[in-house]
């Protein structure tokens, strides 16, 4: 059963997709063959602006988790011996400094749906019972429904240049997404290796999970390459937006 039949969910997706095509229209006269794409992108924007106080809920978390490091570094060591009791410790410090252990993650939970809808879009000949015109738009050779294995897969007969065009995208946001693992990795320096030291004394392979952890942000460009083009365009325009906001955030909301 195809869910997006569904009435409320068709009526959402016809929405959105009559959003994405009145951006385009708005920004063709000066966008020309770029308009398509560029819909995605500020369709991106619209998103992340109303998700910004999401955003800097946030960053005040990760300013008072640095502010705390030295009190988790001192619970560590009191409870060297007792992890529960060390679990049951930051629980009640993380409540009494009002952190929600769902901070770092709410953004992206934000944007799933979204994300989830822009997927949707674009696999779908048919939405809400007329024809899916999203799916005939294309940019530089690519059709918007397409992914960069469907783009290798045409390279023989349409040439390279589509082809060159997805991975740079890939590429783009791979080094977005490196650069905003660093300056995570930067701000939270601290804090992090307090809870992570926490962790790794009490739980087995925690080291191994830690290493893992790494590559995990590199997911997100996994998706990319196999989703359909426009949504990884979202992607790329959300990851760098991202990288910017968190910049602006840490520096205003440190400041304060």
């Amino acid at each position: 059963m195809d869910i997006s039949t569904f009435p409320p969910l068709a009526l959402a997706l016809d929405a959105l997709y009559n959003l994405v095509l009145g951006i385009g229209t708005v920004v063709q006269p000066f966008a020309g063959g770029a308009a398509p794409v560029l819909a995605i992108a500020l369709l991106t924007v619209l998103v992340r602006l109303a998700l910004v106080p999401v955003s800097v809920s946030q960053v005040r978390a990760e300013v008072t988790r640095r502010r705390l490091a030295p009190a988790i570094a001192a619970l560590r060591a009191k409870y060297a011996k007792k992890p529960e009791a060390l679990q049951k410790a930051l629980l009640r410090l993380y409540t009494s400094e009002k952190v929600s252990p769902l901070a770092g993650i709410l953004p992206t939970l934000a944007q799933a749906p979204v994300l989830s809808a822009i997927y949707a879009l674009f696999v779908h000949p048919q939405l809400a019972g007329h024809a899916n015109l999203l799916l005939t738009q294309t940019f530089l050779g690519i059709p918007f429904g397409s992914n960069l294995f469907a783009t290798l897969g045409a390279a023989v007969t349409a040439g390279f240049p589509p082809v060159l065009v997805s991975v740079a995208l890939l590429v783009v946001l791979a080094v977005v997404v490196e650069l905003t693992r660093r300056a995570n990795l930067r701000w939270a320096g601290s804090a992090l290796n307090a809870e992570a030291g926490a962790a790794a004394d009490h739980v087995p392979g925690a080291a191994a999970v830690a290493s893992i952890a790494r590559f995990l942000p590199y997911i997100t460009v996994l998706f990319a390459a196999i989703a359909p083009f426009a949504a990884a365009v979202y992607l790329v325009t959300s990851a760098t937006w991202t990288l910017g906001e968190r910049a602006v955030l840490r520096r205003v909301i440190r400041a304060a």
